[in-house]
Parts: structure tokens; C-alpha cells; sequence
């Protein structure tokens, strides 16, 4: 599905800035006066015109907000800050040193955190310990009642945000009586850009500091949480819950099996064959070439060097081998909701994969179409019909949950990650 562009990474981006207007993370109009002065395949026009729209958008925030316009300033700011990180999401030529992109994600992160104040719903800034620091979070609660609710906790994925958390998943979950517990883990979000903390493989360790912090907070009900992972966050997700059995439910949106079988699906034989042989100068040499014509490409490469740390593209592709479910799925006993794209062009036949290799989840494989426009990559531009699915699911999930005695369902004593 083209949408405004025919670059493919445009359109994508631009449905997905665009699809938050469901949420209040854009108004329609403004995405389209936008994206009429990008030229298409152009970062540097990109970059111009939506940091533009943040900007004013912004204002408008800030003057509302200081008239006493609680309501208009909440919008605003909603939609300037989804604008602030589209303004940033393609400036990847040296993202960790471009002041650029640390202001745009600073705006995006400060802009938000103004409109949560605001919110109906009370969002309270959390600081979950992890290794010797803390990872930025947000705890996203139905009301100020203080009782454990079954909780949400969201997981980015290859270039998502926390702050995206609450288009993507939050709002839709707090109207519906669940709480939200969002993070920025490494390689995302305010963790890559201000603390240099990148991916890793082995995402339990990530997940189960979450989890101890989400026990400590009255409002989150421990026997009724469920991990959600968007977009890479499927896999990530998945990997968690093979280790970490205090989750009561999975949700991957959209499955992935195999990061690297992914990252390489459009590649020629001899170039794969490159890589294993480790024939890193050939490897770099292509890659190099073919980024001077694919946008898409370039910054897929670009953003992967700095998320994970690679030290070239042939590292890179190394690097994403480690993030496959392959040996680890079995042990995965959570229900599992799994997501599916039509038209993924990311992911494609990945979420069939998953659901084979689970062999102990009870597992529901859904796919959502082009025809009810919910076909591209965690259906961008659908999130109604994409969140109808999902949390009908969780409500038929938990219900036997919540109707059980309480339970011990603490990690297993020889767990590998948790003693």
C-alpha cells in the first residue's frame, strides 16, 4: 500500500506518523501540508519539513499550555512529538555524535512528557533499574485508584520509542481497563541516545529487571501480565519469555523468527555466501553501492551500525544471527497471540515460523489483510482493527486468570537467567 510516496520507506513512515492520528499522535491534514514539501527519496527534505511541523505544532502546544488550555495543549504536544521523532527517524549518517539527532529526540522525549501531565489517564515517569543503571520508562495507569490491574508491558523494536509506546498500544489498552508499562530498553530510544546502551541478544536480561520492577508496583496485578513486542520487539519478546515464566500472556506484533533470515531475504546467494565466508571487504563494498541508491537500505544499515554497536555492515549482519528463536522457542509455555502483515515487507512469512517453533504455547495466529487495510508492517494506518485483535484475545486470555486462585508463578529455581 503506497501512501503519499512511492519510496517505499517514505510511504511506510509517513503511514505510520500518520496512523497515530487515531490516538491523537497526528492530525491528517498536517501529515499531507508536510509531506507536499518532501521530495520523495530526499532525508534532507524529510528531515526539513516534518522538523517544521514539530516545531510549530510545538508552539502551539506551549501556548495553550500556558493559557490554561489543558485539553489543546495535550494535543499538541501529542502530535509535536510524533512529528519530532519522524523529523529524526532517517538522520542516521552519524547518529551518535549528530546534535541534530539528540536534539530532535530530546523535543520528541520533552514535548511528551509535557502532554502526559495532562493526560486523563494518569502516566508516571519510572526509572527501572537495570546492570548499575536505569532504563527511562513510563507507567501508564487506568486511574489514580491505586488497585494491581492487569498490566501491558510494551517492548520497542528496531527504531521504535518509548514515547511511541502510547500510540502504538497505550491509549488503546487503557480504554480498555489495562495499564501499560513501557521502557526504553538498549539500543532504544533514550537508552542508545543517551546512555550508548545497544542491543543484545539475550533479552531476558532485559525483561526480567522490568518484571521485578513491575512487582513492585501496587497498581500491576502479578498474575496478570502480558508482554507486548513491536515490531523486532516480537522476537526479543519471545526470547524473554523462553526464560522469564512470570508472564501470563505473549503478544508479537508482528511475529519474527529469524532477524538475520529477515535482514537477508532480499539478498543474492553469493552475497549471504559473502558473509559466512567472512569476506567482510566484499561485503562492505556492496552494501556501500547499493546505499547510494535505496534509502531504505542505507538507513536500515546505518541505524543497525549504531544500535547494535557493529563496527561495519558485514559485522552487522553477523551481529543479527545471535536474534533467532531457533532451540529457544520450545521452552516458550506462555499463550501466545501472533501477529501477521499481508504485506510485510520487513517480516514477510516470519510469523508462520514462529507459531511452528512454539511448540508448548498455546498459540493464535492472526492475519491481517490489505483488503481491511491492515496489511502493511504492524498494520501501520489500521491500529483500531490491530488492537480489536489483540485485546479481545488478552480478554479471553486472562479471564481464566483472574478467576484462579492466586498462584505462585515465580521463575522456575533453575532458571538460567534468575537463579
Amino acid at each position: 500500500m503506497k501512501f503519499i510516496f512511492r519510496n517505499q520507506s517514505f510511504s511506510f513512515e509517513a503511514l505510520r506518523a500518520a496512523g497515530f492520528a487515531v490516538y491523537g499522535g497526528a492530525d491528517l491534514g498536517e501529515v499531507l501540508v508536510t509531506a507536499q514539501k518532501v521530495k520523495d527519496g530526499d532525508v534532507a527534505s524529510w528531515h526539513r519539513s516534518w522538523k517544521a511541523t514539530a516545531e510549530r505544532v510545538h508552539l502551539i502546544g506551549s501556548q495553550a499550555l500556558a493559557a490554561g488550555h489543558r485539553v489543546s495543549a495535550r494535543e499538541a504536544l501529542l502530535r509535536a512529538s510524533n512529528y519530532y521523532r519522524t523529523a529524526e527517524f532517517f538522520l542516521r549518517e552519524n547518529p551518535a555524535t549528530d546534535p541534530e539527532v539528540h536534539r530532535l529526540s530530546a523535543r520528541s522525549r520533552e514535548t511528551f512528557a509535557q502532554a502526559a501531565t495532562l493526560l486523563d489517564s494518569p502516566a508516571v515517569p519510572v526509572s527501572v533499574p537495570y546492570e548499575g543503571t536505569t532504563l527511562p520508562g513510563y507507567l501508564f495507569v487506568v486511574d489514580g485508584s491505586g488497585m494491581g490491574r492487569p498490566t501491558v508491558i510494551y517492548n520497542s523494536g528496531y527504531d521504535s520509542t518509548l514515547e511511541e509506546a502510547y500510540f502504538a498500544v497505550g491509549a488503546a489498552a487503557l480504554s480498555r481497563g489495562y495499564n501499560v508499562l513501557a521502557f526504553d530498553g538498549p539500543g532504544q530510544g533514550a537508552a542508545l541516545r543517551e546512555q550508548s546502551l545497544v542491543f543484545r541478544p539475550d533479552w531476558e536480561k532485559v525483561v526480567s529487571p522490568v518484571i521485578d520492577f513491575a512487582l513492585s508496583r501496587p497498581e500491576i496485578d502479578p498474575e496478570a501480565i502480558a508482554l507486548f513486542g513491536y515490531s523486532l520487539g516480537g522476537l526479543l519478546v519471545a526470547r524473554a519469555a523462553a526464560y522469564e515464566h512470570r508472564v501470563a500472556a505473549l503478544i508479537l506484533d508482528d511475529g519474527l523468527y529469524d532477524f538475520y533470515a529477515a535482514f537477508t531475504a532480499a539478498s543474492p546467494p553469493f552475497f549471504v555466501r559473502w558473509i559466512d565466508q567472512g569476506r567482510d571487504g566484499r561485503v562492505n563494498w556492496l552494501t556501500a553501492v547499493n546505499a547510494r541508491f535505496d534509502v531504505g537500505a542505507r538507513w536500515g544499515l546505518q541505524n543497525g551500525r549504531w544500535a547494535m554497536g557493529a563496527r561495519s555492515d558485514a559485522d552487522l549482519f553477523r551481529k543479527t544471527k545471535d536474534y533467532s528463536l531457533a532451540g529457544i522457542a520450545p521452552r516458550v509455555t506462555a499463550p501466545t497471540l501472533i501477529l501477521d502483515a499481508e504485506h510485510d515487507h520487513f517480516a514477510k512469512g516470519q510469523p508462520q515460523l514462529v507459531e511452528r517453533a512454539l511448540t508448548q504455547a498455546a498459540t493464535t495466529l492472526v492475519t491481517l489483510t490489505a483488503a481491511e487495510g491492515a496489511g502493511e508492517h504492524c498494520h501501520m494506518g489500521a491500529l483500531t482493527r490491530a488492537h480489536q485483535v489483540m485485546f479481545d484475545w488478552l480478554d479471553d486470555v486472562l479471564a481464566p486468570i483472574s478467576e484462579q486462585p492466586t498462584a505462585d508463578r515465580s521463575a522456575e529455581p533453575d532458571d538460567p537467567v534468575l537463579g
